[in-house]
């Protein structure tokens, strides 16, 4: 073998070369988006961790308070109008818990999509592959 032989790279050397930098760039995108998959998903589940405990607060807080509200006019009215009382603060639960019932199927269906962002992103990267862009 000569010295020039070995200083330049064949043909086949220069493919495999491009195939290892291929690979680590397609390596590097997937632990990209991996990443960010991991951090959608902790997002995700933090803030559904967050809601489901204020909810709880809420929700407790109100019942006591709309329940003590309730007795409180049963006993004031006790003498005069019991029945219309209770039937009146039996109403305003049921009609509290349908319109609160409406707004939660509401906000329930303004959330985006889960792992909006990493599919749009991989949606991306193939387009970008398939050289749509």
């Amino acid at each position: 073998m000569s010295g020039d032989e070995s200083a330049a790279p064949g043909p086949a050397a220069n493919l495999l070369q491009s195939a290892t930098r291929l690979g680590g760039t397609l390596l590097a995108v997937v632990q990209t988006r991996v990443e960010l998959l991991t951090t959608e998903i902790s997002e995700d589940v933090e803030r559904g961790v967050r809601f489901l405990l204020w909810g709880l607060v809420a929700v407790l807080a109100a019942v006591l308070g709309l329940l003590l509200a309730g007795i409180t006019l049963i006993i004031y009215y006790w003498d005069t109008h019991r029945m219309a009382a209770a039937v009146g603060v039996t109403a305003a639960f049921v009609v509290l818990s349908a319109v609160a019932a409406w707004v939660a199927r509401a906000r329930l269906h303004e959330k985006p999509k889960l792992l909006d962002a990493t599919r749009t992103e991989l949606r991306r990267d193939v387009d970008a592959l398939r050289g749509d862009r």
